[in-house]
C-alpha cells in the first residue's frame, strides 16, 4: 500500500516507521528537513521538505497514486485542510486526521474525515488505569476479537528478557506494565528488562 504521512513530528515518525517496518511504500512530508532526523536509519520511504499546503509538494509526494494518507501535524487546521485538499482535489478516499482538541472532533467527522484524537485516547486509557484492575479484557478488530491478560513476573525472571517470558499456545507478548503504572509496548528491536512487581501483557487472539 502506498502511504503518504504529513508531519515528521513524534506521532508522524512512529507512524512512519511502523508502515514501513510492515512493507508498505512510505512518503513523508515536513515543512523542516531537520525533523527527518528523527526517522529510523532503516527507514526505506521518501522524504519530501515543503508546506503541506502546496500542490506541489504533495504531488512530489506521490498524493497522486498514494492509498492513504494520514495527516498528523500538531496543528488542527492544517490538518482539516490538508486532509479536504487531498480528498476533494486528489481524490484520497482514506484519509485520516490527527485532532488534538476533543471538542472539534465531531465538526471535523461531519466533513467525512476519519479521525483519531490523541488527547481523547490518553484521557481514556488513564481514567481505565486509575478506576479498573487490571483483568482480562477483549477488544474486537473488525470480525476478529483480541483478549489481553497480565501475570505478574516470576522473582526468578527478574534481570532478564521479556523475551524469555514463557507464554500459553497462541499467545504473544504486548508489553510490559511497571509497578510506577507506567507500560512499555514490546516490539522485537525493543529490549525490556524485567524488573520485580512487573506484569506482562500477553495478547491472544480468541475469533
Amino acid at each position: 500500500m502506498n502511504v503518504l504521512v504529513v508531519g515528521c513530528g513524534r506521532l508522524g515518525t512512529r507512524l512512519a516507521g511502523i508502515l514501513d517496518e510492515h512493507g508498505h511504500d512510505v512518503a513523508v512530508i515536513d515543512a523542516s528537513a531537520d525533523s527527518f532526523h528523527n526517522l529510523s536509519e532503516e527507514f526505506s520511504g521518501i522524504t519530501v521538505v515543503g508546506m503541506p499546503l502546496d500542490m506541489t509538494v504533495l504531488k512530489n509526494a506521490g498524493v497522486e497514486s498514494c492509498d492513504a494518507m494520514a495527516v498528523v501535524t500538531p496543528d488542527d487546521n492544517l490538518n482539516i485542510t490538508v486532509s479536504q485538499i487531498a480528498q476533494e482535489f486528489f481524490g484520497v478516499k482514506n484519509v485520516v486526521a490527527r485532532i488534538s482538541d476533543p471538542a472539534r472532533e465531531k465538526v471535523f467527522q461531519k466533513f467525512g474525515l476519519k479521525t483519531v484524537c490523541p488527547t481523547k485516547l490518553a484521557g481514556d486509557a488513564i481514567f481505565t488505569a486509575l478506576t479498573q484492575p487490571w483483568s482480562s479484557k477483549n477488544i474486537s478488530f473488525g470480525t476478529a476479537t483480541a483478549a489481553f491478560h497480565t501475570r505478574e513476573v516470576d522473582k526468578s525472571r527478574v534481570g532478564t528478557s521479556v523475551a524469555a517470558t514463557p507464554m500459553d499456545e497462541g499467545e504473544v507478548i504486548f508489553g510490559v506494565q511497571h509497578v510506577n503504572g507506567t507500560m512499555e509496548l514490546y516490539t522485537a528491536e525493543h529490549k525490556i528488562i524485567l524488573t520485580e512487581g512487573d506484569k506482562v501483557v500477553f495478547a491472544k487472539i480468541i475469533d
